[in-house]
């Protein structure tokens, strides 16, 4: 089972091995994943973060040798929390967007340049040494175009958002709605809900189909068409550009205690 590590700002993982099969999630700049089989064209793969697992064109598959992969992944380096960054690739110094989420680690000639897969990059901006805030990077993604399947700012899905905001936070999520809620502690009333606990809805069979992060004072951001800021209370999301309730409450999760 080969490794790689994404170079890509971004590598679709698509349910059947075709460009026309469903998008399933996608893979982050930095996110290491395998290689459990290959057909002519494509790779099935599966990731290191969440386990997910999918086809992937191989030309976005470069093989990195286990050495590669566990020092990258050992090597002191930071998750991106800006909405998105610039990358600056040598030698013709062209610029690549990486999306928050994604992952550098420290491995050049200081703290604004790093080696990935042979190539080297230079960050355009310096990074913040200051500890990430919850609230902050998840209004981040505020305007974000809902994609399902997608994990960037550029296009994301409900839990994708979840998933990545507590990724930047140091939290590792499962992929999916209805994985995510299996997580944390169950809070008994909505009034009690404090940012960064999760809050998941249900469709008429019962079956949770949607998830939001709380933000404290009935104040929730989800994507549903865009990632957007609403109002959350015991009956659910009322959208403010609706003027309509949309989302039944199921649940509410604390994931950081």
């Amino acid at each position: 089972m080969s490794g790689s590590i994404c170079a890509f700002s971004a590598i679709p993982v698509r349910l059947e091995p075709g460009e026309t099969s469903a998008l399933e999630t996608q893979i982050l700049f930095g996110e290491v994943f395998h290689t459990l089989e290959v057909i002519p064209g494509w790779h099935r793969v599966r990731l290191d973060f969440d386990g997910y697992e999918g086809w992937v064109d191989e030309k976005t598959v470069i093989p990195a040798t286990d050495k590669d992969v566990e020092l990258w992944e050992k090597t002191p380096g930071v998750v991106i929390a800006a909405p998105f960054v610039k990358l600056i690739r040598e030698p013709f110094k062209s610029v690549q967007i990486i999306s928050a989420g994604s992952r550098i680690a420290f491995n050049g000639e200081d703290r604004n340049s790093f080696v990935l897969s042979g190539q080297e990059y230079y960050l355009q901006n310096n990074l913040s040494d200051r500890k990430p805030d919850l609230e902050e990077v998840a209004k981040g993604f505020l305007s974000a175009s809902y994609l399902w399947g997608g994990r960037t700012f550029f296009g994301i899905d409900c839990s994708a958002l979840a998933q990545v905001v507590f990724k930047i936070m140091g939290y590792s999520l499962p992929r999916n709605a209805s994985q995510q809620v299996e997580c944390g502690a169950m809070i008994d009333f909505v009034e009690e809900a404090r940012a960064g606990d999760l809050a998941f809805f249900d469709d008429e069979a019962g079956t949770i189909k949607h998830v939001g992060i709380c933000l404290g004072q009935g104040r929730i951001l989800h994507a549903s068409g865009e990632v957007c800021m609403d109002y959350l209370d015991h009956q659910g999301i009322f959208s403010r550009a609706r003027q309509k309730y949309t989302h039944h409450l199921r649940v509410i999760k604390r994931i950081i205690e």
